[in-house]
């Protein structure tokens, strides 16, 4: 018997990933998109519009979905300006919404994997930091999602959850509103310089074929009540990136640094350690990050070498 998986933020950069790779393992996929953006289908999956804030509309979706394995991708993103209150709205009351309506069904999922953010960690002050170092939230993003966290704990004894926070990660798909497509693209375009913020942000990089990957297995897991950093513990600057993107190009790409994409309470360093989830799944998958930017260069550049 085939089996359902469940995705929301389906139409989503992740969610288009998580929704191939669920389909390859046959999975029949269903998600929920977001009513308020026309994102265009997704192969292989049924997309239905469903705000999540609409407590009535999800559990309808839910009843008629019946899944046997949850990813909760949605949310407010970090990244899009969205206001304080939409933030934490969506993060926290939306995922209380999907719970409640999961909770509701007679067959229970197996597994439901929550998608928190290492953004929790804050400026942890550690090289490495792993899933016992000290919360500091240091924005509303990752207050809301460490605060869904907390929320989602309420459905244990109901629900089969468990956490992930990924630290960053790319591909292609992503828009340029996330630092590394951005400086891919001004590559792709053959663009003479580029305007970026800090360059010394060290990041613990990831491509989102083996994020989705890693999602899978611990579904297959279902480690109930854990929480799982998804991340590959090596840290890059965007220094060394350019210099990787400069090698995959062909050439130097002139760098103006702009107070205004400086934030405030930047994070510095942001790289984490995997070994309680190779605890739990075994290897995890991991692509050098050279790959992924070869990859995310190639497509890129497919309609300008096209014209």
């Amino acid at each position: 018997m085939s089996r359902r998986a469940l995705v929301t933020g389906l139409s989503g950069f992740t969610g288009r990933h998580m929704a191939a790779h669920l389909a390859e393992q046959g999975y029949d996929v269903w998600g929920m998109v977001s009513p308020a953006r026309d994102e265009g289908d997704v192969p292989g999956a049924v997309g239905v519009p469903v705000d999540l804030l609409d407590a009535d509309a999800v559990r309808s979706f839910v009843n008629d979905a019946r899944p046997d394995v949850v990813v909760h991708l949605a949310g407010a993103a970090h990244v899009t300006g969205n206001p304080p209150s939409r933030t934490y709205m969506v993060n926290i009351v939306g995922t209380r919404n999907l719970l409640d309506a999961l909770a509701g069904l007679n067959a229970k999922p197996r597994a439901v994997l929550l998608a928190s953010t290492s953004n929790v960690y804050g400026n942890a002050g550690v090289e490495v930091i792993d899933e016992d170092v000290p919360i500091q939230p240091a924005n509303d993003y990752a207050v809301s999602k460490l605060a869904m966290e907390h929320a989602a704990r309420l459905w244990l004894d109901r629900l089969p959850v468990f956490f992930v926070r990924p630290f960053n990660y790319t591909g292609v798909g992503q828009t340029e509103d996330y630092v590394l497509p951005k400086i891919v693209a001004h590559y792709a375009r053959r663009e003479p310089r580029i305007s970026l913020g800090n360059l010394n942000v060290h990041r613990d990089f990831s491509d989102v074929r083996d994020v989705v990957a890693t999602y899978a297995r611990l579904l297959d897991a279902a480690p109930v009540g854990e929480t799982f950093n998804i991340c590959s513990g090596k840290g890059q600057s965007l220094s060394e990136v350019l210099a990787m993107l400069a090698r995959i190009a062909g050439y130097e790409i002139e760098v103006f640094v702009d107070p205004r994409f400086m934030r405030r309470n930047e994070i510095e360093r942001l790289v984490g350690s995997n070994h309680k989830l190779r605890r739990t799944i075994g290897r995890v998958p991991l692509t050098p990050f050279a790959e992924t930017l070869e990859w995310m260069y190639s497509h890129a550049s497919m309609p300008f070498s096209a014209a």
